[in-house]
């Protein structure tokens, strides 16, 4: 595999490198930069990468490049680097910043693929949606697309979507987290051990979204199958429609596009 440089290592380009080193990829093919210089030291004794004194350093050390900074730091980034990009895979993740945003700034002949991806890439079960406009050449796309789905599923969807899709996937997350201490905390009311609720509500959300996934079922029909006539499961599923279950999910996306 070639070298891999990531600008930026937070929480995403974290679960990125363990998904990567967790399936083969050599740590000391990995370079990253980082402002806070002890963090990153901290974090490539962690996971056994190189970490760079400078952007330059990252960035000449590697054949693809993976921009995973905050968005608002990207321009004063794009100004150092965008002359050493030449003949490098580029690829970012950062939010915002599609296809046709760092074409304008990096120009035509630059390799350019925006991806969203999701943390539950560092257990090998993340979300990774390929924006269709890219300037990679079909085997450079093919090995980007294998990398990455070595860590969960890869998707490609149209520029248009990439909005939509990323508020589902890349903040969905969070929003599961919710539903799991909230059905956890419901345990513990009526006496589970926390602990013990924490793993009985993960694995159930776990193996319920995995029989969806196997099966191709519809949700509707798994959660039928579950409700007997006048049985408990059925009265909890109308206390949640009751509480408006379905429409505060939706309302929560509502909220990020009408941001």
């Amino acid at each position: 595999m070639e070298k891999i440089a990531f600008i930026g290592m937070g929480n995403m380009a974290q679960a990125l490198v363990a998904g990567f080193v967790k399936n083969g990829i050599e740590p000391h093919e990995i370079f990253a930069y980082a402002p806070n210089q002890e963090k990153l030291a901290a974090n490539a004794e962690k996971f056994g990468f190189n970490p760079c004194k400078s952007l330059k350093d990252a960035v000449s050390s590697a054949d693809t490049v993976i921009m995973a900074c905050k968005p608002y730091q990207i321009d004063s980034v794009l100004m150092e680097i965008k002359d050493d990009l030449d003949d490098k895979n580029f690829i970012s993740i950062a939010l915002g910043w599609n296809f046709k945003k760092y074409s304008e700034i990096l120009g035509k002949h630059a390799k350019i693929q925006f991806i969203m991806p999701n943390t539950p890439a560092m257990v090998d079960e993340g979300v990774f949606l390929f924006e269709k406009s890219n300037s990679l050449d079909h085997c450079e796309r093919a090995e980007i697309w294998s990398l990455f789905s070595k860590l969960g599923i890869v998707e490609e969807l149209p520029d248009s979507l990439m909005g939509i899709g990323g508020a589902v996937t890349g903040c969905g997350p969070a929003f599961v987290d919710l539903f799991l201490e909230a059905y956890a905390d419901a345990a513990v009311k009526y006496g589970i051990p926390r602990k013990t609720a924490y793993k009985l509500v993960s694995q159930t959300v776990l193996g319920s979204a995995k029989l969806q996934l196997e099966t191709g079922e519809h949700p509707g029909v798994l959660k039928d199958n579950v409700c007997s006539p006048a049985g408990s499961t059925i009265r909890g599923v109308a206390s949640l429609e009751e509480s408006g279950l379905r429409t505060a999910c939706i309302k929560s996306i509502d909220a990020i596009m009408n941001r």
